[in-house]
């Protein structure tokens, strides 16, 4: 194995503040000889630079402060290359293996790369204004400068009819102002008006500015690149000032007497009786009772031929039961 002549940290730096570096980052960058990234990051963390090489790039220099990385930490260097929060979700570590690859690069071909995760977007901005992603959630970017605008719109029709509480990044630029709008329109097909929304602008950071809405009206909203969108799911509320999306245990428990009790029907630390056991004895008994598998799937919004799968396999009601409560 060729011994390593230098390394390459991907650091992520949380949202911003050095409150919310962890210690592994400021671990990085102290090591690091040289730090490269975007000229608002390394403004970010400018306190934590004496004596360091430091190489600025624009915004869409992605793929040069990856090669400018590489070529040092070939030569012997230790490299921070920072992005704001996680560097694996929309920052620099994805582009840098691309790079590295392209160069012939192996983890044992002499350059150390690692990872130091940070608090992302959605984890910081959802921290701002209550808990919104109790319940499954995604990310989906709005920036088509790289990815087609048909595939960004497929996966914002999925995650709204899924009922997914949606974080969207890169939201909207100076140029970019209408896919916004086009984000806004695919949601009101699948959402009600009034659903939730929080606009957060700059999270832990000076100019920090959070707005609530609702999906009717977000457009009307501040929105920028410097923004992250939290749209809700269809029980997704705000009260005295604060998101929040149940998990679901009001389904199966109810508060009496200071303790929760299962509801009539439901077991403490089974599946629901409208989990996956429960939901295939009631599609199989509407089956029975005469129901198509394309009336079932539109009852349930389902595709027909997932469901006419599940209708054509034997059911066997008590053995499923069984496993279930032998959880």
């Amino acid at each position: 194995m060729t011994p390593a002549t230098g390394k390459i940290s991907l650091v992520g730096l949380g949202p911003g503040s050095l409150a919310d570096l962890t210690g592994r980052a400021r671990a990085a960058i102290a090591e690091a000889d040289t730090v490269i990234g975007y000229v608002t990051y390394i403004r970010l963390i400018k306190d934590l630079l004496d004596g360091k090489e430091v190489i600025k790039k624009a915004m869409t220099e992605e793929l040069d402060r990856a090669i400018e990385a590489y070529e040092r930490a070939r030569a012997g260097r230790k490299v921070a290359i920072i992005s704001s929060g996680d560097a694996g979700v929309y920052g620099m570590a994805g582009p840098t293996f691309e790079v590295l690859f392209q160069a012939g690069w192996t983890p044992g071909s002499g350059v150390e790369v690692n990872i130091v995760p940070g608090a992302s977007a959605i984890n910081s901005c959802a921290s701002l204004v209550g808990a919104p992603l109790t319940h499954d959630f995604c990310a989906i970017s709005l920036s088509d400068l790289l990815t087609p605008w048909p595939t960004i719109a497929r996966r914002l029709d999925a995650a709204a009819c899924a009922d997914f509480v949606v974080a969207l990044y890169n939201p909207k630029s100076g140029r970019r102002t209408r896919q916004i709008e086009e984000a806004q329109r695919i949601f009101l097909r699948h959402r009600a008006a009034d659903t939730p929304v929080a606009v957060v602008k700059a999270a832990f950071r000076p100019k920090q500015d959070i707005q609530f809405t609702t999906l009717a009206k977000m457009r009307e909203a501040e929105i920028s690149m410097m923004t992250t969108v939290l749209i809700g799911n269809s029980n997704t509320y705000v009260r005295d000032g604060l998101m929040i999306t149940p998990r679901g245990y009001a389904n199966k428990y109810e508060a009496e007497s200071g303790f929760a009790a299962a509801r009539d029907g439901e077991k403490a630390g089974v599946s629901l009786s409208t989990g996956l056991t429960g939901w295939l004895a009631a599609l199989h008994a509407a089956h029975a009772g005469g129901r198509t598998p394309a009336e079932l799937a539109r009852t349930y919004r389902l595709p027909e031929d997932y469901v006419a799968a599940v209708l054509s396999e034997p059911w066997a009601a008590e053995a499923d039961a069984a496993a279930d409560d032998a959880e």
